[in-house]
Order: C-alpha cells, then structure tokens, then sequence
C-alpha cells in the first residue's frame, strides 16, 4: 500500500511537469495579435504551447522584465522598440540568438550586431490629418513640423505627451532631430513655438485620436500624431470602404519617426529552443503577412505582400527620421525633462 502511495506521488508530481516541458510564454505588450488559426498551426507542427502574458505597454513591459530579470517572466520577449531598446539591452535582458529568417530582412532594421534581439515589424509614426476638414477650409496640409507653427494651423493640432506615450515619445525625437539642441533655433523653441500656437497635449494616443481628432471621433483638432497605418485601419472598420479615406498621413520626409519592434530570448528562459522556434515563426511569410490586419503595422520582410487595403489607403515615408538607440538612450530622459519644463509648466 505504501509502494503504491509512492509511485501515484511520483506520478502526481512528475507528470505535470513532463506535460509541461514544451510550454512557451511570450511576454509581450497589449497590442500584440495574430489569427488564431495561425497560432494553432504553429503549436500544431511544432509541439509548443503557446501562452502570451500581455505586460502594458512598451515601457511598462520592459520595466518589468528588468526588475524581474533574476527570474524572467517568460521565455521570449516581443515589442520591445528603438525607443526602449538600449534600456533593455544595457540591462541584459536577452541571450543571443541569430535566426536564419534574417536573411529576408533589409539590414536597416538589424540594429543589434549581437543579435540579442530580431526585428519584426515597423510603423511610422506621422502627422495625420481629418480629410474633410482640410478640404472643406480649403487649407493646404503642412509639409514640415516648422509649418505647424504657422498661423493658420492655430490649435488645429494634438500630440501626446513622450511622458507617458511611445508615439508622443516618438514624434518628440522627429523634432529633435529635425531641430537640434544647439543653435539658434533648438527643438525647445519649436515647442515654444506650438505652444504658442496652441497645441493640444493629451496624456495618451487613445485621448488624442479618439477623443480631441476630428477625423475618428467627435474631437475638433484635424491633425494629430498617430502612425501611417491609420488611415487604413479607419478603412477597415468601416461597413462600406470608401474611395479615399476619412483620414490620411503626412509622409513628407523629416515629419515621421520610424519605429521598429524586436523579439528577443529572455536571458535565463525556461525554454529557450522554443522561444527561438517563436522568433522563427514570426519571421515566417505566413506570420508577417498576418501581422497588417492583427497589429497594423508593417512586416520587416519586404517581399511579403501587402493587405490591399495598406496598398491602397497608406503610404511609407521615403525619408523617415531614424537615431541610433544608443543615442535615444543617452538622451531620453534629459529631452523628456527639458521638454516637460517647456510645455507643461
């Protein structure tokens, strides 16, 4: 009876673990989509079970898995962008992993010659404007960030405050690179300068779409920050698709900051083959071409085709600004402060 008590011990605490062996956790911001159906073939083929614990948002994400990096909250990482990226990196966050996949993907979006992380995905954040609005008023759209000053765009325009908003934060290093921190005309006085002309500052990029931007809700500002994928996705949830958008994007070169997200392995994974499997898939044609209409945002395989409705409703900056990560780490914090003094106090 005892031998018996034993071996069902045995199998009580053994099995569940064996079960367990081929669990992967993603840990990932709450953006982060994808088909069912594709998720399902994939645990099918390759045997893993997929569970993904959504973390907030970029930030938050990568805050957490620092001050939890002893033991990891999962085995691979997904959203990390350029924007966050060196804090992540110089908290060595990730083991190296170089996926064959990367082969396909334009070494502009490899920014980590180690490799700890994969680029997946980019978007452009840009000026988006209410269609209607600019035609009805017969108003030219601006053509640069220094056209927002003008008088004629007079609390016409929303942004989010980099504080506390990655496309705030993102359309804040645009400005700086376009107008520099030294001379005599630096990115502070551009900011003076839209304060004065009454820029709208909301606390998040869901306040200052859906909530102060005339062309997606009942707000009464026709230009707002948000990405080039916009209009398209203003198109998708419409019953009838229109013949131009409600909504476009400013794509001149210099208005628009690219970001790129990375997957990464966590350092110390439970299941580290796995989360390299994972970061394969996500470079897989069939998992970039789902990625438009889950995530909105544009696969860094540029032979994947597009969703029509990309193709026909957006369009890519030619030119968009970029900064090396390191550069955006060095300066993050003191651009944050510097730009809160000037704008909200």
């Amino acid at each position: 009876m005892k031998r018996l008590l034993f071996l069902l011990l045995i199998v009580l605490t053994v099995a569940p673990l064996s079960a367990q062996e081929n669990v992967l956790t993603v840990v990932a911001h709450d953006s982060f989509n994808y088909s069912d159906a594709l998720m399902e073939a994939f645990e099918a083929e390759t045997g893993i079970t997929v569970q993904v614990l959504r973390s907030g948002d970029a930030g938050t994400m990568v805050n957490q898995s620092i001050l939890s990096k002893e033991n990891p909250l999962g085995d691979v990482m997904f959203g990390v962008d350029n924007t966050f990226l060196s804090r992540a990196l110089d908290a060595d966050l990730f083991q190296p992993y170089e996926s064959p996949a990367l082969a396909d993907v334009p070494e502009e979006f490899q920014v980590d010659p180690e490799h700890r992380v994969t680029p997946i995905d980019y978007g452009d954040v840009c000026l988006n404007y209410d269609t209607a609005y600019f035609a009805e008023n017969d108003l030219p759209l601006p053509e640069s960030l220094a056209d927002l000053t003008k008088p004629e765009y007079k609390s016409l325009l929303v942004v989010e405050n980099p504080a506390t908003s990655s496309p705030g934060l993102a359309f804040l290093i645009a400005t700086i690179v376009n107008f520099g921190e030294e001379g005599d005309y630096t990115y502070l006085n551009f900011w003076e300068d839209l304060v004065a002309n009454d820029v709208y500052v909301s606390d998040d990029w869901s306040d200052a779409y859906y909530a102060q931007f005339s062309g997606a809700g009942d707000g009464t500002r026709p230009l707002v920050v948000s990405y080039a994928s916009s209009p398209p996705v203003e198109v998708y949830f419409m019953e009838t698709p229109p013949e131009t958008a409600p909504t476009g994007a400013i794509t001149a070169d210099g208005t628009c900051f690219r970001q790129i997200e990375f997957a990464g392995v966590l350092a110390g994974a439970q299941n580290p083959e796995a989360a390299q499997q994972f970061i394969d898939f996500m470079l897989s044609k069939e998992f970039q071409e789902d990625m438009p209409l889950q995530m909105f945002v544009y696969p860094v395989n540029p032979e994947v085709a597009l969703p029509e409705i990309f193709t026909k409703y957006s369009a890519i900056p030619e030119e968009p600004v970029t900064l090396p990560v390191d550069e955006i780490d060095a300066g993050r914090e003191g651009w944050i402060q510097a730009w809160t003094e000037t704008v909200l106090r």
